[in-house]
């Protein structure tokens, strides 16, 4: 583990910040969304499809025997990265926290819920935490969402009040990817339990910036996300109790899910297998554990140090920008490294094409997959910069020297 955090050794791993943009250099601050790939993850994918591509599970040949193992492997350092008590059954490889949410529902929810029972999520979720559930209502299942305080923080009270011994489920967002609230997970799966309901944490903005351990949190569901953890597109994980997984129902069906097949019937195959059906993607789950390596390389602890050291000084430089307003929790630990905002009298929509074409910054504008949090705070969208760990205090100046462009042309 590196002790102390060089972050220009680190820029030296992800080749994409070599890139100009517009005639500037790149200044990625759209991690929220999906990072950037450090070489080491990149030369593992390409490796793969150099020397080892084969199909997993299906031969017993050298090239599928190398790419199982290598496969199987990720799985292992997925689970533990988390804390799982079983590192290889307890890990669901899929595209990402959306489909692993579907499983969920679709695997457990849809075949134990029946009318009257109740799913309790948030407000501040983002569609995928949100989509899903509704589909409940077809069976009668009631859905319903705490809501926010003022200052982007989980409103605990509401919470306490919607909760019923009918609620099932409660679901939350660890960290909120608009406004960087950090939810007491541990706290809000207490309650959950204490109501006889299984707790699912989406994790997508959480576990490549802090230390997450599901033991410690006691959720019976966790999901991620590879490409927002250095990871390829495609990729990312649910983790599940690993009692709740063997009794739940498949979400497909096809090959690699089954131990047996007949015309008549077919047997389910062991976990995690159940619920990876057909081809995977095999050189991206590689390269997902590669990530893995990488993430434990630098060390959470570090990387949390220096995203709290960015988003302080983020809020430091941009705090004397005439106009502009700041969404959720001051307070730097209360929140992760995102800081979402607007400019008085300019729509974000502005404001980030003129960052892009003249300064070679990307934020993110919109409601950023979160539409109902983004309407309870009276806006219809939002400028968002979200920090790694490969950015500097240097491009948060460039991002200040932006805002104050478009103050300018907009007369402000």
């Amino acid at each position: 583990m590196i002790c102390l955090y060089d972050v220009e050794k680190v820029r030296q791993d992800f080749p994409i910040l070599d890139r100009k943009v517009n005639g500037k250099k790149l200044i990625y601050l759209d991690n929220a969304a999906s990072s950037q790939k450090p070489k080491q993850v990149i030369n593992v994918l390409t490796k793969y499809y150099e020397e080892t591509n084969a199909n997993v599970h299906r031969g017993i040949h050298t090239l599928s025997q190398e790419a199982t193992e290598l496969y199987e492997d990720a799985h292992v350092k997925v689970g533990k990265f988390l804390g799982a008590e079983h590192p290889f059954e307890e890990i669901i490889f899929l595209r990402n926290s959306t489909e692993a949410i579907n499983l969920v529902m679709y695997g457990w929810a849809m075949h134990s819920l029946k009318k009257g029972d109740e799913v309790l999520s948030t407000v501040m979720e983002h569609h995928s935490n949100i989509v899903p559930w509704q589909f409940l209502k077809e069976k009668g299942v009631v859905v319903k969402f705490a809501d926010v305080n003022r200052d982007g923080t989980l409103d605990m009270v509401d919470l306490n009040k919607k909760i019923t011994n009918r609620t099932k489920l409660v679901t939350c967002v660890h960290v909120s990817n608009v406004t960087g609230t950090i939810n007491s997970v541990k706290e809000i799966g207490k309650i959950a339990h204490e109501h006889g309901a299984l707790f699912l944490v989406d994790a997508s903005q959480s576990v490549q910036h802090m230390q997450v351990d599901v033991k410690k949190i006691n959720c019976d569901f966790l999901v991620i996300t590879g490409h927002k953890m250095l990871a390829p597109t495609g990729t990312g994980a649910l983790y599940g109790k690993k009692e709740l997984l063997e009794k739940m129902h498949p979400f497909l069906g096809g090959g690699d899910m089954i131990r047996e097949v007949t015309l008549e019937k077919s047997k389910w195959n062991e976990l995690p297998y159940k619920f990876e059906a057909g081809t995977p993607d095999i050189g991206g789950g590689i390269a997902f554990g590669a990530a893995i390596d990488y993430l434990n390389k630098l060390g959470l602890k570090n990387i949390r140090k220096h995203e709290k050291e960015l988003t302080k000084y983020a809020f430091e430089k941009m705090s004397g920008l005439k106009g502009i307003r700041f969404y959720g929790p001051l307070d730097i630990e209360k929140r992760g490294g995102i800081v979402t905002f607007n400019l008085e009298g300019t729509h974000p929509h502005d404001v980030g094409t003129i960052l892009d074409s003249e300064f070679g910054v990307a934020i993110r504008t919109g409601h950023h997959c979160a539409q109902p949090l983004t309407e309870r705070m009276g806006e219809n969208a939002t400028c968002r910069a979200s920090f790694f760990v490969y950015n500097t205090k240097e491009e948060i100046d460039v991002l200040v020297t932006g805002l104050k462009k478009v103050l300018e042309v907009f007369g402000k």
